[in-house]
């Protein structure tokens, strides 16, 4: 359930194995699918009483220098044809499988999931939805609607509880879905009024127990939904312009868009008329929703979307010739198989980037792989394909003209959250505020939607990075912002840990995680803040820590500093509990690259705290003028590290 990402994620996908939370399939991808990879751990085998031992390997003779000496077999000769014998036959070429490429004839579906959306077409659950599902209660949902169709209009299944990581898994999906839903709302380019806001606020209040959790694809998710509340829940959000429509689901999700577009000083061009054309155009045409897997965009004239992780990215630049335009980026991703997206070399005009982006997304519907769901994200197509031939199909396939070769942007040091005051263009201010890891409730989005209109404001922006900025405040009228909402739990001059913490939604309500994320984040920060009080001061690079409730990484751990990902670890005791493998030195920008794994290193969610203060005091202690945490942990002894 992203960034808040599949109550499957916050994140915002479900990207199971890149949340669809990514890479593989969800719990409500697969039930709808059969079967899913057993993901519950299993004991080590030991050998009973009177059993057979478990076989052990012979170990290796240790070479000279104590190292284990590498295996060595010797050579088979090749077998030579005996005089009258027929010639030795040549290895037969290996037959790749179909992967149920439409563009090349595969129409028919190779899993349950593409074989129910053939079926009928995802977005025509919504008529069932109100006319049958609504009225009738929640038994009366057919489970092929329930587990993979009305994703589509933003529903998932949320965790029943009382079920720990060991339950977590498709053999137990009968037992983790519960009868209320995660309803994720749209919020193309993050942008709402103060009106589109208050709605949201009171809509949580009534139906969804207070619940409202920002996630990191600038979308709201709330949770406990019952399905006969829906169709009054769109009617509301409808007619203040907000909509549900493909936020889950193998289609076009949201668009990610810069917090300050159209105000940022130093933005490249305002990228609004884009974004909105693009959704009026094409959010709802069952001819691009249909497509392989999810498929995620950012369009940004700053670097300030995570752009290296989306399948689609244009990037604000200056061509030497043409002037400002946008960067073209495809096939990021995260998940089990994480990819950074890689720049096509070309600079598209601001009027042509709908166009351009339809036909990216043509590419993926129709190239795709459509035969495994761990392998059906464009950053696949991209990786067998390589880009130079990406952009020859986009080119002459789709586009039917030449691109104009661009410039890069220049990376950026760390990433923008736009936390804080900022001047504007138009000489007023985007005051950033950070809520805990995204959390915050219907009560408190009420609460902001009045302070912003008694300061003037009627803009709020919801960010990547699960936080929310008031644009338009007068310089007399930012204190008292400031002020009104930290008594709501959100700070405009957060410590570096709430400014730099995300996390997904874990177990509390994602049917794939194996631990407890954002509720565990709501005690980690203040720990954290009170326990490195003593070096704030030193810290003058941001340092992110990022918790991911199972490998999907709708929180993305593998790009933050600190990045954990949720697994059941050994206790003291021989037993399980709630625990964590570590990335270290994960980056976007300057220093791009996914983190380090220390081999059979894990933290108990116990030990958190205790983990991250340890590493934090050593990267201080041993850095060099000016090193970023990233920079350090490559080359930082294992044992700092640990």
């Amino acid at each position: 359930m992203t960034s808040t990402t599949d109550a499957l994620t916050a994140s915002d996908s479900p990207e199971p194995a890149d949340g669809t939370p990514a890479d593989a399939g969800s719990a409500s991808d697969t039930a709808a699918a059969g079967t899913r990879p057993r993901t519950r751990p299993r004991a080590p085998r030991t050998a009973a009483n009177g059993d057979t031992p478990v076989r052990q390997r012979t170990p290796r003779t240790p070479a000279a220098d104590g190292e284990a000496a590498p295996r060595t077999r010797t050579p088979r000769a090749p077998r030579a044809a005996a005089d009258g014998d027929a010639p030795a036959r040549k290895p037969r070429p290996v037959k790749r499988r179909a992967e149920g490429q439409w563009k090349l004839g595969y129409r028919e579906p190779l899993n349950p999931n593409e074989q129910v959306k053939k079926d009928d077409h995802p977005l025509n659950v919504r008529a069932r939805i109100e006319n049958i599902y609504a009225k009738n209660g929640f038994d009366s949902i057919d489970k092929q609607d329930l587990r993979g169709r009305m994703r589509w209009w933003g529903l998932y299944t949320q965790r029943r509880e009382g079920y720990d990581g060991t339950f977590t898994g498709d053999e137990n999906i009968d037992l983790l879905e519960d009868s209320h839903f995660m309803m994720r709302i749209r919020c193309d380019g993050g942008a709402l009024s103060a009106e589109q806001l208050r709605t949201l606020g009171q809509l949580s209040t009534e139906f969804a127990r207070d619940t409202a959790d920002l996630s990191d694809r600038e979308n709201v998710q709330y949770h406990w939904i019952r399905i006969e509340d829906v169709p009054t829940i769109w009617e509301r959000i409808e007619a203040v312009g907000l909509k549900t429509t493909q936020a889950c689901g193998d289609c076009p999700r949201v668009v990610l868009g810069s917090p300050l577009a159209g105000e940022a000083v130093d933005e490249v061009l305002d990228p609004t008329p884009a974004i909105d054309e693009i959704v009026r155009r094409y959010i709802g045409d069952k001819n691009l929703s249909n497509l392989p897997r999810k498929f995620k965009t950012a369009i940004s004239g700053l670097q300030d979307v995570a752009h290296e992780i989306n399948d689609v990215a244009f990037i604000g630049v200056v061509h030497p010739e043409h002037g400002p335009g946008l960067d073209l980026w495809v096939g990021g991703g995260l998940s089990t198989n994480p990819m950074l997206a890689q720049r096509v070399g070309a600079w598209i005009p601001l009027d042509e980037v709908p166009d351009v982006w339809e036909a990216v997304v043509s590419i993926f519907r129709d190239y795709g792989y459509r035969r495994l769901r761990s392998k059906a994200r464009l950053k696949f197509l991209i990786k067998d394909w390589g880009i130079e031939k990406f952009r020859q199909v986009l080119e002459d396939e789709y586009l039917g003209r030449k691109l104009i070769d661009g410039p890069a942007p220049e990376p950026l040091k760390a990433p923008r959250d736009h936390v804080g005051v900022q001047k504007l263009k138009n000489g007023l201010n985007a005051v950033g505020f950070a809520a805990i890891a995204g959390r915050v409730s219907g009560t408190k989005l009420t609460a902001i939607a009045d302070a912003a209109e008694r300061v003037g404001s009627d803009r709020i922006r919801f960010t990547p990075y699960q936080k929310l900025i008031v644009l338009d405040v007068p310089d007399d009228k930012v204190d008292e912002l400031v002020d009104e909402l930290a008594t709501h739990g959100l700070s405009g001059r957060p410590s570096n840990w709430r400014r730099n913490l995300m996390a997904c939604s874990g177990i509390e309500f994602c049917k794939l995680s194996f631990v407890e994320t954002r509720k565990r984040s709501q005690d980690l920060v203040p720990e954290l803040e009170q326990r490195l009080a003593d070096i704030n001061d030193k810290l003058d690079v941001p340092i992110t820590v990022n918790i991911n409730g199972c490998p999907n990484s709708c929180a993305r751990s593998q790009i933050a500093d600190i990045g954990f990902k949720g697994q059941l670890v050994e206790d003291d005791n021989g037993g399980q509990t709630e625990g964590f493998q570590v990335h270290l030195g994960g980056s976007l920008g300057l220093d791009s690259g996914f983190g380090r794994k220390l081999r059979q290193h894990k933290v108990t969610s116990a030990e958190m705290g205790d983990y991250v203060d340890r590493v934090v005091r050593n990267f201080i202690e041993q850095r060099e003028e000016g090193e970023r945490f990233a920079q350090w942990a490559v080359r930082a002894d294992e044992e700092a590290l640990r």
